[in-house]
């Protein structure tokens, strides 16, 4: 998938997590249209590998009745597991044994925990993919600062309509639901802000890159509540380059300069 010219396009690797979502995958609605997150299930989830019985037999874990089966299965306890324990807290391991199969079978269809979630979640892209590609050397234009280029690359991805709907969608669970909320941080902080902050100058004393991409992430996290929610006129229909002159020196300023 390509952006507006000068922008990024992300692709999903073979196997990996398609622009379409997972086929044949359970959709999730939430609040206002968003995604919604289950809330806890009343205990604690099983953590180990579990064996179901059937006539008195053991059964052993692994392939369910066919690859959508399985499939559909392993997204349904994802999303169980990340609404009740958090990206963290939720394990490949333990959402295996949610879905009756062996851990090794996540790994077959998804790969990562990130790619599971992305699927499960429904996101039409990598973050740390689309990361990459728009920090890889040569994808910036010379003339742009890397505040600004990073900010025409998440214009870009939200300026097409489905991936749009699903960050907002995300977005308005992570405002009305704590619990929404701590799965999305914790999910933006290992995936996202971690690749920023590598990226980063030293910070101020007494801090350091971490500092710097949240500072970032309040500035792109309050321009698509401006832009998209609130609808706050005329950022609302500002052109990606009247934004991205505007806002990309404060990006920069962000990253690299002098902020204490």
């Amino acid at each position: 998938m390509s952006g507006p010219a000068g922008d990024v396009g992300v692709s999903g690797p073979a196997g990996g997590v398609g622009v379409s979502g997972p086929a044949g995958g359970v959709g999730v609605s939430g609040p206002a249209g968003g995604v919604g997150v289950s809330g806890p299930a009343g205990g604690v989830g099983v953590s180990g590998p579990v064996a179901a019985r059937r006539g008195g037999r053991r059964r052993r874990s692994g392939r369910r009745g066919g690859d959508s089966g399985t499939r559909d299965a392993i997204l349904a306890a994802a999303r169980t597991r990340f609404g009740d324990f958090g990206y963290d807290g939720a394990t490949i391991r333990g959402i295996a044994a949610d879905a009756g199969v062996d851990a090794a079978l996540v790994h077959h269809f998804f790969g990562t925990k990130e790619r599971l979630f992305a699927a499960a979640m429904q996101l039409p892209v990598l973050p740390s993919e689309l990361l990459a590609a728009a920090l890889a050397a040569g994808a910036r234009d010379p003339d742009q600062s890397l505040g600004e280029h990073m900010l025409r690359t998440v214009l870009g991805v939200w300026d097409v309509a489905e991936m749009r709907a699903t960050f907002l969608g995300l977005l308005r669970s992570a405002v009305t639901s704590e619990q929404a909320a701590g799965m999305l941080r914790e999910f933006a902080t290992e995936t996202i802000l971690g690749r920023i902050a590598e990226v980063a100058a030293p910070g101020p004393p007494g801090a350091d890159g971490q500092f710097r991409a949240a500072l970032v992430a309040s500035q792109v996290l309050g321009l698509a509540l401006a832009r998209y929610v609130l609808k706050i006129e005329p950022i609302a229909q500002a052109s990606t380059d009247d934004l991205a002159a505007a806002i990309g020196p404060t990006v920069e300023r962000y990253l690299t300069g002098e902020i204490s």
